[in-house]
Protein backbone atom coordinates (compact mmCIF):
# COMPACT_ATOMS: atom_id res chain seq x y z
CA UNK A 1 0.00 0.00 0.00
CA UNK A 2 1.16 3.54 -1.15
CA UNK A 3 1.55 5.83 1.94
CA UNK A 4 -0.67 9.10 2.69
CA UNK A 5 2.21 11.08 1.74
CA UNK A 6 2.67 9.39 -1.55
CA UNK A 7 -0.68 9.50 -2.40
CA UNK A 8 -1.27 13.01 -1.66
CA UNK A 9 1.82 13.77 -4.23
CA UNK A 10 0.70 11.43 -6.92
CA UNK A 11 -2.96 13.06 -7.04
CA UNK A 12 -1.00 16.69 -6.68
CA UNK A 13 1.08 15.98 -9.97
CA UNK A 14 -2.15 14.26 -11.47
CA UNK A 15 -3.89 17.80 -10.58
CA UNK A 16 -1.29 20.06 -12.30
CA UNK A 17 -1.26 17.68 -15.25
CA UNK A 18 -4.57 18.48 -15.94
CA UNK A 19 -4.29 21.85 -15.55
CA UNK A 20 -2.37 21.76 -17.80
CA UNK A 21 -3.63 19.82 -20.21
CA UNK A 22 -6.53 22.40 -20.08
CA UNK A 23 -4.17 25.45 -20.62
CA UNK A 24 -3.27 23.55 -23.77
CA UNK A 25 -6.61 23.08 -25.15
CA UNK A 26 -7.97 26.67 -24.70
CA UNK A 27 -5.05 28.13 -25.89
CA UNK A 28 -5.00 25.94 -28.95
CA UNK A 29 -8.46 26.75 -29.82
CA UNK A 30 -7.96 30.67 -28.82
CA UNK A 31 -5.23 31.26 -31.36
CA UNK A 32 -6.86 30.18 -34.30
CA UNK A 33 -10.23 31.80 -33.27
CA UNK A 34 -8.73 35.11 -32.75
CA UNK A 35 -6.70 34.97 -35.99
CA UNK A 36 -9.69 34.64 -37.76
CA UNK A 37 -11.18 37.70 -35.81
CA UNK A 38 -8.24 39.52 -37.18
CA UNK A 39 -8.78 38.29 -40.55
CA UNK A 40 -12.48 39.05 -40.66
CA UNK A 41 -11.76 42.49 -39.37
CA UNK A 42 -9.17 43.46 -41.74
CA UNK A 43 -11.09 42.57 -45.10
CA UNK A 44 -14.26 44.17 -43.56
CA UNK A 45 -12.58 47.25 -42.88
CA UNK A 46 -10.67 47.35 -46.16
CA UNK A 47 -14.21 46.12 -47.89
CA UNK A 48 -16.34 48.11 -46.01
CA UNK A 49 -16.31 51.47 -48.42
CA UNK A 50 -16.24 49.98 -51.12
CA UNK A 51 -19.95 48.62 -50.59
CA UNK A 52 -21.31 51.47 -48.19
CA UNK A 53 -23.12 54.54 -48.96
CA UNK A 54 -20.57 56.70 -48.00
CA UNK A 55 -18.27 55.56 -50.41
CA UNK A 56 -21.27 56.40 -53.49
CA UNK A 57 -21.57 59.76 -51.43
CA UNK A 58 -17.90 60.49 -51.91
CA UNK A 59 -18.08 59.45 -55.55
CA UNK A 60 -20.74 61.63 -56.17
CA UNK A 61 -19.13 64.83 -54.49
CA UNK A 62 -15.60 63.82 -56.45
CA UNK A 63 -17.79 64.02 -59.77
CA UNK A 64 -19.40 67.10 -59.29
CA UNK A 65 -16.21 68.94 -57.68
CA UNK A 66 -14.61 67.34 -60.75
CA UNK A 67 -17.06 68.92 -62.97
CA UNK A 68 -16.41 72.71 -60.64
CA UNK A 69 -12.74 72.14 -61.24
CA UNK A 70 -13.10 71.65 -65.06
CA UNK A 71 -15.59 74.14 -65.13
CA UNK A 72 -13.33 76.76 -63.21
CA UNK A 73 -10.27 76.00 -64.97
CA UNK A 74 -11.87 77.16 -68.22
CA UNK A 75 -13.37 79.96 -66.90
CA UNK A 76 -9.77 80.90 -65.46
CA UNK A 77 -7.81 79.89 -68.47
CA UNK A 78 -10.68 82.64 -70.73
CA UNK A 79 -10.40 84.96 -68.10
CA UNK A 80 -6.48 84.90 -68.22
CA UNK A 81 -6.23 84.46 -72.21
CA UNK A 82 -8.26 87.92 -72.32
CA UNK A 83 -5.87 89.65 -69.86
CA UNK A 84 -3.74 88.51 -71.80
CA UNK A 85 -5.17 89.89 -75.23
CA UNK A 86 -5.28 92.98 -73.42
CA UNK A 87 -2.04 93.65 -72.00
CA UNK A 88 -0.48 92.49 -75.58
CA UNK A 89 -2.69 94.94 -77.21
CA UNK A 90 -1.45 98.23 -74.43
CA UNK A 91 2.28 96.82 -75.36
CA UNK A 92 1.34 96.96 -78.93
CA UNK A 93 0.01 100.08 -78.53
CA UNK A 94 3.23 101.50 -76.37
CA UNK A 95 5.47 99.95 -79.02
CA UNK A 96 3.70 101.90 -81.90
CA UNK A 97 4.00 105.50 -79.85
CA UNK A 98 7.25 104.70 -78.71
CA UNK A 99 8.55 104.21 -82.75
CA UNK A 100 6.80 107.09 -83.85
CA UNK A 101 7.74 109.34 -81.40
CA UNK A 102 11.32 109.98 -81.03
CA UNK A 103 12.78 111.27 -77.70
CA UNK A 104 14.39 114.65 -78.45
CA UNK A 105 16.36 116.57 -76.27
CA UNK A 106 13.24 118.92 -75.32
CA UNK A 107 11.12 116.44 -74.80
CA UNK A 108 13.74 114.55 -71.90
CA UNK A 109 14.17 118.28 -70.41
CA UNK A 110 10.38 118.51 -70.35
CA UNK A 111 10.21 115.30 -68.47
CA UNK A 112 13.02 116.39 -65.85
CA UNK A 113 10.72 119.34 -65.09
CA UNK A 114 13.41 122.28 -66.13
CA UNK A 115 13.03 125.59 -68.02
CA UNK A 116 16.40 125.32 -69.89
CA UNK A 117 16.51 124.57 -74.05
CA UNK A 118 18.28 121.76 -75.87
CA UNK A 119 21.19 124.74 -76.85
CA UNK A 120 21.70 126.07 -73.14
CA UNK A 121 21.86 122.12 -71.89
CA UNK A 122 24.56 121.31 -74.69
CA UNK A 123 26.15 124.18 -73.79
CA UNK A 124 26.57 123.50 -69.99
CA UNK A 125 27.36 119.90 -71.01
CA UNK A 126 30.87 120.98 -73.34
CA UNK A 127 31.72 123.35 -70.73
CA UNK A 128 31.37 120.48 -68.06
CA UNK A 129 33.47 118.49 -69.93
CA UNK A 130 36.04 121.38 -70.71
CA UNK A 131 36.65 121.79 -66.98
CA UNK A 132 36.88 118.28 -66.15
CA UNK A 133 39.58 117.59 -69.05
CA UNK A 134 41.73 120.44 -68.04
CA UNK A 135 41.92 119.52 -64.24
CA UNK A 136 42.99 116.31 -65.52
CA UNK A 137 45.45 117.26 -67.69
CA UNK A 138 46.92 120.15 -66.04
CA UNK A 139 46.49 119.54 -62.11
CA UNK A 140 46.25 115.85 -61.45
CA UNK A 141 48.74 115.27 -64.88
CA UNK A 142 47.11 111.91 -65.79
CA UNK A 143 47.64 110.91 -69.26
CA UNK A 144 46.14 111.55 -72.25
CA UNK A 145 43.48 108.89 -72.62
CA UNK A 146 42.27 109.85 -68.93
CA UNK A 147 42.08 113.38 -69.78
CA UNK A 148 40.03 111.97 -72.67
CA UNK A 149 37.55 109.42 -70.62
CA UNK A 150 37.40 112.56 -68.62
CA UNK A 151 36.46 115.03 -71.08
CA UNK A 152 33.60 112.46 -72.41
CA UNK A 153 32.11 111.52 -68.92
CA UNK A 154 32.15 115.39 -68.35
CA UNK A 155 30.31 116.00 -71.45
CA UNK A 156 28.20 113.23 -72.09
CA UNK A 157 27.98 111.19 -68.94
CA UNK A 158 27.47 113.08 -65.93
CA UNK A 159 25.15 116.04 -67.19
CA UNK A 160 22.68 112.80 -68.64
CA UNK A 161 22.98 111.16 -65.74
CA UNK A 162 22.13 114.38 -63.39
CA UNK A 163 18.94 114.78 -65.96
CA UNK A 164 17.69 110.78 -65.52
CA UNK A 165 17.94 110.97 -62.11
CA UNK A 166 15.79 114.51 -62.07
CA UNK A 167 13.75 112.76 -64.36
CA UNK A 168 12.99 109.74 -62.23
CA UNK A 169 12.60 111.43 -58.55
CA UNK A 170 9.72 113.65 -61.23
CA UNK A 171 8.45 111.35 -61.77
CA UNK A 172 7.63 108.92 -58.52
CA UNK A 173 6.69 112.31 -56.67
CA UNK A 174 3.84 112.64 -59.38
CA UNK A 175 3.09 109.15 -59.15
CA UNK A 176 3.02 109.44 -55.25
CA UNK A 177 -0.14 111.56 -55.05
CA UNK A 178 -1.65 110.83 -58.48
CA UNK A 179 -4.19 108.48 -56.39
CA UNK A 180 -5.24 111.38 -54.48
CA UNK A 181 -5.86 113.49 -57.19
CA UNK A 182 -8.24 110.53 -58.90
CA UNK A 183 -10.15 110.63 -55.44
CA UNK A 184 -10.72 114.43 -55.78
CA UNK A 185 -11.89 113.18 -59.28
CA UNK A 186 -13.81 110.50 -57.64
CA UNK A 187 -15.40 113.00 -55.03
CA UNK A 188 -16.19 115.63 -57.49
CA UNK A 189 -18.03 113.42 -59.91
CA UNK A 190 -20.09 111.62 -57.32
CA UNK A 191 -21.10 115.31 -55.83
CA UNK A 192 -22.32 116.64 -59.39
CA UNK A 193 -19.39 118.43 -60.38
CA UNK A 194 -18.52 117.88 -64.12
CA UNK A 195 -15.10 116.54 -65.57
CA UNK A 196 -13.15 119.44 -66.59
CA UNK A 197 -13.61 121.77 -63.06
CA UNK A 198 -12.41 118.56 -61.07
CA UNK A 199 -9.25 119.00 -63.21
CA UNK A 200 -9.11 122.69 -62.65
CA UNK A 201 -9.42 121.81 -58.49
CA UNK A 202 -6.70 119.43 -58.83
CA UNK A 203 -4.81 122.29 -61.12
CA UNK A 204 -5.28 124.34 -57.89
CA UNK A 205 -5.10 122.85 -54.73
CA UNK A 206 -2.55 119.54 -55.63
CA UNK A 207 1.27 119.88 -55.51
CA UNK A 208 4.12 119.91 -57.51
CA UNK A 209 4.84 118.57 -60.26
CA UNK A 210 1.20 117.11 -60.60
CA UNK A 211 -0.73 120.91 -60.15
CA UNK A 212 1.82 121.89 -63.44
CA UNK A 213 0.69 118.58 -65.74
CA UNK A 214 -3.16 119.05 -64.57
CA UNK A 215 -2.78 122.90 -65.41
CA UNK A 216 -1.19 122.09 -68.76
CA UNK A 217 -4.25 119.27 -69.47
CA UNK A 218 -6.68 121.85 -68.43
CA UNK A 219 -5.23 124.85 -70.65
CA UNK A 220 -5.33 122.88 -73.58
CA UNK A 221 -8.80 121.82 -73.05
CA UNK A 222 -9.32 126.08 -73.22
CA UNK A 223 -8.00 125.96 -76.39
CA UNK A 224 -10.11 123.35 -77.77
CA UNK A 225 -7.97 119.94 -78.16
CA UNK A 226 -10.20 117.44 -76.72
CA UNK A 227 -9.69 115.82 -73.19
CA UNK A 228 -8.02 112.00 -74.16
CA UNK A 229 -5.42 113.94 -76.67
CA UNK A 230 -4.66 116.20 -73.51
CA UNK A 231 -3.62 113.67 -71.71
CA UNK A 232 -2.02 111.55 -74.26
CA UNK A 233 0.38 114.72 -74.45
CA UNK A 234 0.72 114.28 -70.56
CA UNK A 235 1.72 110.46 -71.41
CA UNK A 236 4.42 111.87 -73.37
CA UNK A 237 6.13 114.11 -70.76
CA UNK A 238 4.81 111.60 -67.59
CA UNK A 239 5.29 108.41 -69.37
CA UNK A 240 4.06 105.63 -66.28
CA UNK A 241 1.82 103.11 -66.65
CA UNK A 242 -0.52 105.40 -64.19
CA UNK A 243 -1.08 107.67 -65.83
CA UNK A 244 -1.19 105.12 -69.11
CA UNK A 245 -3.91 103.80 -66.70
CA UNK A 246 -5.89 106.88 -66.33
CA UNK A 247 -5.73 108.08 -69.89
CA UNK A 248 -7.50 104.96 -71.43
CA UNK A 249 -10.06 104.72 -68.27
CA UNK A 250 -11.07 108.23 -69.39
CA UNK A 251 -10.91 107.69 -73.05
CA UNK A 252 -13.06 104.23 -72.64
CA UNK A 253 -15.64 106.51 -70.39
CA UNK A 254 -16.08 108.90 -73.32
CA UNK A 255 -16.63 106.44 -76.09
CA UNK A 256 -18.55 103.91 -74.51
CA UNK A 257 -20.31 105.86 -71.50
CA UNK A 258 -20.48 104.54 -68.18
CA UNK A 259 -19.95 105.06 -64.68
CA UNK A 260 -16.67 107.33 -64.34
CA UNK A 261 -17.15 107.48 -60.80
CA UNK A 262 -16.69 103.78 -60.16
CA UNK A 263 -14.09 103.24 -63.14
CA UNK A 264 -11.65 105.89 -61.33
CA UNK A 265 -12.50 104.61 -57.70
CA UNK A 266 -10.94 101.19 -58.79
CA UNK A 267 -7.96 103.08 -60.53
CA UNK A 268 -7.36 104.65 -57.50
CA UNK A 269 -7.29 101.74 -55.33
CA UNK A 270 -4.85 99.90 -58.30
CA UNK A 271 -2.69 102.67 -57.95
CA UNK A 272 -2.78 102.96 -54.08
CA UNK A 273 -2.07 98.97 -54.05
CA UNK A 274 1.04 99.63 -56.57
CA UNK A 275 2.12 102.31 -55.10
CA UNK A 276 2.13 100.01 -51.59
CA UNK A 277 4.12 97.36 -53.71
CA UNK A 278 6.75 100.01 -54.55
CA UNK A 279 7.53 100.86 -50.74
CA UNK A 280 7.32 97.20 -49.71
CA UNK A 281 9.89 96.37 -52.71
CA UNK A 282 11.94 99.48 -51.45
CA UNK A 283 11.98 97.96 -47.98
CA UNK A 284 13.04 94.69 -48.35
CA UNK A 285 15.59 95.54 -50.89
CA UNK A 286 17.47 98.33 -48.97
CA UNK A 287 19.63 95.69 -47.10
CA UNK A 288 21.01 94.07 -50.39
CA UNK A 289 21.47 97.84 -51.61
CA UNK A 290 23.01 98.67 -49.07
CA UNK A 291 25.54 95.53 -49.21
CA UNK A 292 26.22 96.73 -52.84
CA UNK A 293 27.03 100.18 -51.96
CA UNK A 294 29.63 99.33 -49.60
CA UNK A 295 31.00 96.36 -51.93
CA UNK A 296 31.51 98.66 -54.60
CA UNK A 297 32.99 101.49 -52.71
CA UNK A 298 35.09 99.35 -50.71
CA UNK A 299 37.77 98.96 -53.52
CA UNK A 300 38.11 102.66 -54.45
CA UNK A 301 38.17 103.82 -51.36
CA UNK A 302 41.18 101.48 -49.67
CA UNK A 303 42.86 102.47 -52.84
CA UNK A 304 42.79 106.22 -51.57
CA UNK A 305 43.57 105.82 -48.08
CA UNK A 306 46.04 103.70 -48.82
CA UNK A 307 47.74 106.33 -51.68
CA UNK A 308 47.24 108.99 -49.09
CA UNK A 309 48.95 106.86 -46.57
CA UNK A 310 51.69 106.06 -48.63
CA UNK A 311 51.84 107.13 -52.10
CA UNK A 312 55.26 105.89 -53.16
CA UNK A 313 53.52 102.25 -52.49
CA UNK A 314 50.64 102.87 -55.18
CA UNK A 315 52.52 104.98 -57.73
CA UNK A 316 53.88 101.91 -59.82
CA UNK A 317 50.14 101.61 -60.52
CA UNK A 318 49.45 104.66 -62.22
CA UNK A 319 53.15 104.90 -63.81
CA UNK A 320 53.77 101.19 -65.00
CA UNK A 321 52.49 99.34 -68.08
CA UNK A 322 51.73 96.63 -65.84
CA UNK A 323 50.11 98.45 -63.29
CA UNK A 324 47.56 100.21 -65.47
CA UNK A 325 46.76 97.22 -66.91
CA UNK A 326 45.61 96.04 -63.37
CA UNK A 327 43.82 99.28 -62.29
CA UNK A 328 42.00 98.87 -65.84
CA UNK A 329 41.35 95.07 -65.46
CA UNK A 330 39.98 95.76 -61.86
CA UNK A 331 37.67 98.73 -62.95
CA UNK A 332 36.13 96.27 -65.78
CA UNK A 333 35.38 93.73 -63.19
CA UNK A 334 34.38 96.20 -60.73
CA UNK A 335 31.93 98.05 -63.16
CA UNK A 336 30.57 94.28 -64.09
CA UNK A 337 30.25 93.42 -60.49
CA UNK A 338 28.11 96.41 -59.86
CA UNK A 339 25.91 96.16 -62.96
CA UNK A 340 25.19 92.12 -61.96
CA UNK A 341 24.17 93.06 -58.50
CA UNK A 342 21.98 96.30 -59.68
CA UNK A 343 20.64 93.77 -61.79
CA UNK A 344 19.83 91.47 -58.61
CA UNK A 345 18.34 94.37 -56.79
CA UNK A 346 16.25 96.27 -59.07
CA UNK A 347 12.41 94.39 -59.53
CA UNK A 348 10.19 95.17 -61.83
CA UNK A 349 6.54 94.79 -61.14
Amino acid sequence: MRSPSRLRRSTTTEIRWVIVMADHALLSFLIPLLAAMAFAGGVYALAYPYFSADRQKDRRLESVSGRNRKLGGALAEVQSSRKKSVADTLKEMDDRQKAKKKITMGLRLERAGLKQTPRDFYIISATLGIVLGGLSFNFLTLPIAATVVAVFLGAFGIPRWVLAKMTKRRQAKFSSHLANAIDVVVRGVKSGLPLNECLQVIARESPEPLAGEFRNVVEQQRLGVPLADALERMYDRIPLAEVRFLTIVIAIQQQAGGNLSEALGNLSGVLRDRHMLALKVKALSAEAKASAMVLASLPPGVMLMVYMSSPSYMTPLFTTTPGRFMVALGAVWMTIGILVMKKMINFKF
